[in-house]
């Protein structure tokens, strides 16, 4: 089996100004695929050739893993991508926020903190755990929830590689933009 580059739910340009088509011009279109096409070399003539993207990230280690769960999270993250975006959630989404942060402000304010705490280069989760209760976490590099029993249900990418060409090192700005696209259809649809 061989693996492509997702193709986006949108237009390139779709999520002007928040994201800019020159951001996904590189992120989507060369760091992702960068990683599409290292993991296709990689997977030539081993055990893990036949096996899907999910499979590979729960079995693989080393440049392997890095490969696949970049793809898998780079995927999950634009996904979670409308032009139609932004808002709040609802139905048991937003019960769920309420639940565990006391509601969407105060679940926007944790969310962004964890982002912007983040050192280096990682992701910030919004996930389901096996209670089916929600929280926050998050990975380094090319960490994912998957390989802990969760489940993703809404990320954010602070790799500056995410926000460099539109905010430059403002991660603040890159955040705020985030929440005006973010498909809140896309996150409820992931829920268990």
């Amino acid at each position: 089996m061989s693996f492509e580059l997702p193709t986006l739910p949108y237009a390139k340009d779709a999520l002007e100004p928040h994201i800019s088509a020159e951001t996904l011009e590189y992120h989507h279109g060369k760091h992702h695929n960068a990683y599409v096409n290292k993991l296709n070399e990689l997977i030539k003539g081993t055990e893990f050739a036949d096996m899907s993207l999910e499979d590979i990230v729960k079995k693989s280690e080393g440049v392997m893993f890095n490969q696949a769960a970049q793809i898998w999270n780079h995927t999950f993250y634009f996904n979670g991508f409308s032009p139609e975006g932004g808002g709040e959630p609802s139905g048991v989404l937003a019960e769920k926020i309420a639940d565990r942060f006391g509601g969407f402000a105060e679940f926007v304010t944790a969310f962004n903190q964890l982002a912007a705490g983040t050192f280096g280069s990682g992701w910030v989760w919004l996930v389901q755990k096996e209670d089916g209760s929600v929280d926050l976490v998050n990975t380094f590099n090319a960490g994912t929830p998957l390989t802990d029993g969760l489940t993703p249900l809404l990320t954010c990418d602070v790799w500056e590689h995410a926000y460099y060409v539109d905010t430059r090192n403002d991660r603040g700005a890159y955040l705020k933009n985030f929440w005006n696209i973010v498909n809140w259809d896309y996150v409820a649809g992931n829920l268990k």
